[in-house]
């Protein structure tokens, strides 16, 4: 059976772009435009992964991660954004994520994220921002 994943992405053509993408190797639970929709989703279909935006009109993705990790979400969260920025990777972690993949390295980085956060490890889209990046500073749960 395939693993279940949520996207959630404000841009519709980022969400079937990503959902294309994975669509051969995970059941896609639901494509998710409005953030306020997330908690409902992930009640409804318990998915293994989310994926997830971090900016939205008047939401943040660290706070959702944050608050569904609070909310003994079980899964996996991977954050797929166009913000190629070490302190936002770092909130990232630290609320809970499990990748940090950058939208421009969608085709080359999501699919080895959404597998490394399944076996439990972290992963982090090799760009030179990220080179000083320390992974090991966040605990794992698994």
């Amino acid at each position: 059976m395939k693993p279940g994943v949520i996207l959630v992405d404000d841009h519709p053509a980022v969400l079937r772009q990503t959902a294309q993408l994975l669509s051969d190797r995970f059941e896609i639970l639901a494509s998710i435009e409005d953030p306020a929709h997330v908690d409902a989703a992930v009640r409804n279909f318990q998915p293994e992964l989310i994926v997830l935006d971090i900016s939205f009109p008047g939401a943040c993705g660290i706070h959702i991660a944050a608050r569904l990790m609070q909310n003994n979400f079980r899964g996996e969260i991977v954050f797929l954004t166009a913000h190629a920025d070490p302190d936002y990777a770092h909130e990232a972690f630290a609320a809970g994520a499990s990748g940090y993949v950058i939208k421009s390295r969608l085709a080359s980085d999501l699919l080895p994220a959404l597998h490394a956060a399944l076996s439990g490890d972290r992963f982090v889209s090799p760009c030179p921002e990220f080179k000083d990046l320390d992974l090991s500073l966040f605990k794992s749960e698994i």
